[in-house]
Parts: structure tokens; C-alpha cells; sequence
């Protein structure tokens, strides 16, 4: 992922943060034509390895599994994002953009065959999900043969984090008095997914050594 340096976050806790909260990713890998990717909620375990590991299930129906195996697997969380107008700066030569947060995980694809782990995934599943339920669902209110049969019927995989990139693109190539001026524009629109991007570009004004970039007639994207 193209990533200038002010927009970079190697901060690993607050990767591991973005990709339980944005848990649904697109999945990417390849066969030997072209790139196949699925859309797919991942569960992460913080304490594999050096970066964690993400941890999938998808249906055995789907053929992306079959040609996965050992390969390299991109993984794309997305976070929210927003357009940008240039008006909001009150200046002369700005240009549009759109602020975003995103993360890549980068490891091979290693199906879990064993039937044991892959029922433990399943209730890992359950119970992430579930736990902000007023009554949370458990298998144990099905019928006998419902989780076997339900196993039959997927593929669980895990990929080893060897790699992991943020990119945290929210103006931070601009002085603090305009990124000010497009906070209070996101906010003012009353759109949710705006209020995000303004309260995350909040965070960078507190967070960051701030630099005057006097370049705003280009947008890095």
C-alpha cells in the first residue's frame, strides 16, 4: 500500500484495535489466472507470532480455498472514510481529496482441517459476536447433528500476520487551523461515517508533531 510517511501508523495495539472493530475485510489471494477475493469477517489472535494471527471461515462451497493454500493473503480492513472539499480549507490552490483510515495484513493461508479446531473456531466466532446480544445465541440451542452438519459445509483457515501496514490519510500534510475548519465540516453534516473520520482526524492534531505543508494544491493519496 502507497503510504507517504505522515500518513503512515506502525502503532501495533492500535493496528490490532482497528482490525477487531473493523473486523470485516476483503480477503485476497491468487490463482494461476487472476486475483479471487471474498468478503469475510476475521478474528484476530494477539498472541501468535511477532504481529498476531487472523483467524477465517468461509464456505466450502467458495473455490478461493482451493488454490490458497501456502500462499501469500492479503487482507484489507477498511475503516471509515470521507470526502473532502477544498473549500473547507479557505484558501486558494487546494484541491479535493478523501480522507480514510485502512489497514493490509499480509501471511500465508493455512487451511485447519482438524474438526476439533475448527468447531473451537466456530464458538469463537459465536461468542465474539454474540456477546453484545441481550440473549446471546449458542449452538447448544440447536438441534443434535445442526453443528456438525453446519461443519461439513465450511473451511476454516488462519494466516500468521508477516506483515501489517495502517494508513491513517486525514490531513495531516496541512496546518492544524485547516484541518480544524474540516473537522467542523464533517461535523456539520450529521453524516455517521463523517462524524468518524472528523473524531479520528481530532486525534492526530493531539496525537502528532504537526508540520505546515505549504504543497496543498496536491493531494497524496
Amino acid at each position: 500500500m502507497y503510504t507517504p510517511s505522515q500518513f503512515s501508523e506502525n502503532n501495533l495495539e492500535r493496528l490490532h484495535d482497528f482490525i477487531e472493530e473493523h473486523s470485516f475485510a476483503t480477503v485476497i489471494t491468487t490463482d494461476e489466472v487472476e486475483p479471487i477475493a471474498s468478503h469475510l469477517p476475521l478474528l484476530l489472535n494477539r498472541s501468535v507470532g511477532t504481529h498476531g494471527q487472523l483467524i477465517g471461515h468461509l464456505a466450502k462451497a467458495n473455490p478461493q480455498w482451493q488454490s490458497a493454500e501456502g500462499k501469500i493473503t492479503l487482507s484489507i480492513f477498511h475503516g471509515p472514510h470521507a470526502y473532502i472539499s477544498p473549500t473547507w480549507y479557505e484558501v486558494q490552490n487546494a484541491v479535493p481529496t478523501w480522507n480514510y483510515v485502512a489497514v493490509h495484513v499480509y501471511g500465508k493461508w493455512k487451511l485447519e482441517e482438524n474438526r476439533g479446531s475448527k468447531a473451537d473456531i466456530i464458538r469463537r466466532y459465536v461468542e465474539t459476536y454474540e456477546s453484545a446480544m441481550p440473549k446471546p445465541w449458542s449452538a447448544e440451542q440447536t438441534e443434535e447433528g445442526f453443528v456438525d452438519h453446519l461443519l461439513d459445509g465450511i473451511v476454516c483457515f488462519t494466516i500468521d500476520i508477516e506483515r501489517i501496514e495502517g494508513k491513517w490519510k486525514l490531513n495531516q500534510n496541512h496546518e492544524p487551523e485547516r484541518r480544524r475548519r474540516v473537522i467542523q465540516a464533517l461535523l456539520k453534516s450529521g453524516n455517521a461515517r463523517d462524524i468518524e473520520v472528523a473524531n479520528l482526524m481530532r486525534q492526530t492534531l493531539s496525537d502528532s508533531d504537526v508540520t505546515d505543508d505549504k504543497s496543498t494544491g496536491v493531494s497524496h493519496e
